[in-house]
């Protein structure tokens, strides 16, 4: 496998390799109760007859995002989650998880860049859209735009609480990245205090919005979301959701009147 080159535009199509994950019971279940599962789900908290929320796939896959960091190309750090998508071919077990990864896009949006990431595992095919700011004007394409949804029509929502320590908790699931626990890296991005987890509110949100069609989270076989604004540990998410044919859940996720979500989700 060849190294890229110095420059990002040499990233775009890059091989990230290999990598396996184990993982067991008290793994699953440290993730459902990091999203807010609770006694209400025995079956998501309970090694009996336990199973496992889709959404971990999002974070078994987190591996092939620091590895693109990790080439030095650009500072992980100063780098932020501003999309995710999520496609499930099997229900995710314990044990061993084979995934591969690349990086799919690098496109060159003029104040900052954007690197995309996909993670195959037989389980699951996760995809990771990373924004990386100030940096831009590179020369590089300036990829797709993104097409302006027409405003939701609400017919379901619910209001959820989070934790005031809810990072600290999520970032043993692997997620690391300073600016959820360190003040002075989230002061330097630009915030009031470390923020949550974009795959946090994105799995506290996909759990909720099974209500949305009668389902049971574990039954999510596609999802794909924007990460439009931060959410501070502590605030309530307003989860709003217009129900389609087929179990398609069109949402939006906001924060003390923010938005800082918006997507669709499928569940079979």
């Amino acid at each position: 496998m060849n190294g890229p080159s110095t420059d990002l535009a040499g990233l775009a199509g890059y091989d990230l390799g290999a990598h396996v994950a184990t993982f067991d019971d008290r793994d699953a279940i440290l993730y459902a109760l990091a999203v807010g599962a609770g006694t209400a789900d025995l079956d998501m908290v309970f090694e009996r007859n336990l199973r496992v929320l889709p959404t971990y796939g999002c974070a078994l896959g987190l591996w092939a995002v620091e590895a693109a960091g990790g080439l030095g190309v650009y500072d992980r750090v100063n780098s932020l989650h501003a999309g995710q998508t999520l496609t499930l071919h099997d229900r995710l077990r314990p044990g061993r998880v084979e995934m591969t990864a690349r990086v799919t896009d690098v496109w060159d949006k003029g104040r900052i860049s954007v690197v995309g990431i996909e993670v195959a595992a037989e389980a699951f095919t996760a995809g990771y859209v990373i924004m990386l700011p100030g940096i831009g004007n590179w020369g590089g394409e300036r990829g797709p735009s993104t097409p302006q949804s027409a405003p939701l029509e609400p017919t379901w929502s619910t209001t959820l609480p989070t934790d005031a320590d809810a990072a600290l908790l999520y970032r043993l699931t692997g997620d690391r990245h300073p600016v959820h626990v360190d003040p002075v890296v989230a002061g330097k991005m630009g915030f009031e205090r470390p923020i949550l987890h974009g795959l946090a509110t994105l799995g506290i949100s996909a759990r909720a919005l099974a209500g949305a069609v009668d389902a049971h989270p574990v039954d999510l076989l596609d999802l794909e979301a924007r990460l439009t604004g931060p959410v501070l540990p502590g605030q309530d998410l307003l989860v709003s959701a217009s129900t389609g044919s087929g179990g398609v859940t069109a949402f939006e996720v906001s924060s003390e009147n923010a938005l800082v979500l918006t997507g669709s989700a499928t569940f079979g």
